[in-house]
């Protein structure tokens, strides 16, 4: 839809039907999780490649909220969801979560982001450079949901801040090809461990029995940022 708003825009504009003193537009859509890993990733990624000059702003719930917590792509292994739950079978959402950042970098579009609003700073940096720049650019923003994840909604900024402080959701950003991180992670470890005992869906990753998964979800993040600290070392930003 935004990307027939765009093009109508552009369209009018270049018949003379709309006053050329007009400040210029950016366009903007917003979706969840769901709409955006899943449902709706291929017109997503259609709008990235044909370059459509708006912003997409995804807010990652980790799952479909508005249905009820059913588990969506951006679901983290072993986390509970009310179609992936803890019990005898299966101990949470049995698969990793898709990297859709990474993935809407692979479009080489001009800017794509992860932000997170417990660092409003990073998020506000972010979102400026995002209608700054022409053609379409991507945030993927972290988005707590006290009533699914299971937390005290007073607490969401400090369990947002530490999925960022436990490299379990990065800060960082690649603006035309060039990879920047914006907040090194630190007591990876130990910020991951509280940040799963402060909700109901990852309690049970504590367990003793379930050690050895708290310890493979452990292991990607150390992966995940391996790999940004190459992407980062390799095609660094000057600026």
């Amino acid at each position: 839809m935004i990307s027939g708003v765009e093009a109508a825009w552009k369209s009018l504009k270049k018949k003379g039907k709309l006053n050329d003193k007009q400040k210029k537009i950016k366009f903007l859509a917003v979706g969840g999780d769901g709409a955006t890993y899943d449902i709706g990733f291929q017109w997503l990624s259609g709008a990235l490649e044909r370059g459509h000059d708006f912003v997409y702003i995804c807010f990652d719930n980790e799952g479909y909220m508005n249905t009820g917590y059913q588990r969506s792509g951006s679901t983290p292994k072993s986390f509970a969801t009310n179609t992936s739950p803890v019990g005898e079978e299966i101990i949470g959402k049995i698969q990793h979560r898709k990297n859709l950042t990474k993935i809407i970098a692979a479009h080489d579009i001009p800017y794509v982001a992860n932000a997170n609003p417990a660092n409003f700073a990073d998020l506000m940096k972010k979102a400026h450079r995002a209608f700054e720049v022409k053609g379409p650019a991507f945030i993927n923003c972290f988005s707590v949901c006290p009533t699914n994840w299971k937390f005290p909604a007073e607490k969401g900024l400090e369990v947002g801040k530490l999925a960022s402080d436990s490299g379990f959701w990065p800060l960082f950003e690649v603006d035309h090809g060039k990879w920047k991180i914006n907040s090194k992670s630190r007591n990876t470890d130990e910020n991951f461990e509280k940040f799963c005992s402060m909700q109901g869906r990852t309690k049970h990753l504590l367990k003793p029995e379930n050690a050895d998964i708290l310890q493979e979800l452990k292991d990607k993040i150390k992966e995940d940022t391996e790999y940004l600290e190459k992407m980062a070392g390799s095609f660094p930003m000057t600026k």
